[in-house]
């Protein structure tokens, strides 16, 4: 693994990117994307084991720079105390992913609160927070790029996952509005908008019985990762991977709500064994 001063000697030689939820996942596909192209990395998870790995890995094949912050992110403290580590050591983020996130599955009723507060904090206040931070200096450079891995849930309700749903409806809103925000400033602002996919998300959700993961065509991270990371290069605000998936959140537009929320609760529901 590369010491500060070799990611030091790199970084200045090329862009670096941020990725949060880095260990896995959708995350974990992006960090090999990125790599491929030089960029040096600064990876961000809970799991040191994991990332010292993974930091390893794309050092080996790809010859980057990769930086690893162990933080666990729905902490209210973790984004000053990443901005304030980069800083001390000069580290420039020219590209911000916000990936990280998790669900949680049943009745909101019967949920328990602190998870779901957790939730919250990282699917959100995390993200809005870690933006704040790194978009002033891209503003200032006029260049930047940031991306926010939103859902398909963003398009509509969704029973038995309510505030997953409507976080993840928080992050596209959020992001469509900073891009138009930020036009004519060379920094733009992405919402990848996956279906379900393949990972650790369902397991850690206790959903891999609901009718939404067993009936479904699941796309694997490897797939949405690379139309994510093409659309982000491309400037693309939103970024709905998979024509199913394009055409649910198309024709819930023209759906009565009340009916949307139905389908989608009864594609929330246990599948029967």
């Amino acid at each position: 693994m590369p010491t500060l001063k070799l990611f030091m000697k790199t970084i200045n030689q090329a862009p670096t990117v941020l990725i949060t939820g880095a260990s896995s996942g959708i995350g974990y596909e992006l960090t090999k994307l990125f790599a491929g192209d030089g960029y040096s990395l600064v990876l961000v998870a809970r799991s040191e084991s994991k990332l010292e790995q993974i930091a390893s890995e794309l050092n080996k094949q790809f010859g980057v720079a990769v930086k690893i912050i162990v933080k666990d992110l729905s902490l209210s403290t973790s984004p000053e105390e990443i901005w304030q580590e980069l800083q001390s050591q000069g580290i420039i983020i020219d590209i911000l992913v916000n990936n990280a996130g998790f669900a949680t599955y049943g009745f909101f009723a019967e949920n328990e609160l602190q998870t779901e507060l957790k939730m919250m904090q990282l699917n959100m206040v995390t993200l809005t927070h870690l933006t704040k931070l790194f978009l002033p200096e891209m503003v200032a450079r006029r260049g930047g790029k940031i991306l926010n891995i939103a859902s398909t849930a963003a398009f509509q309700p969704g029973p038995l996952m309510a505030v997953y749903y409507a976080s993840k409806a928080y992050v596209l809103s959020f992001s469509e509005a900073l891009a138009n925000e930020l036009q004519g400033t060379g920094v733009t602002v992405t919402a990848l908008c996956p279906g379900p996919t393949e990972s650790g998300f369902q397991a850690r959700a206790n959903m891999e019985n609901s009718k939404l993961v067993k009936d479904k065509s699941i796309m694997d991270a490897t797939k949405v990762a690379s139309i994510g990371y093409r659309g982000l290069l491309n400037n693309q605000t939103v970024i709905i991977p998979g024509l199913q998936n394009k055409f649910l959140a198309l024709v819930v537009r023209f759906m009565p709500r009340n009916l949307v929320t139905q389908v989608v609760r009864s594609q929330q529901e246990q599948a029967e064994k």
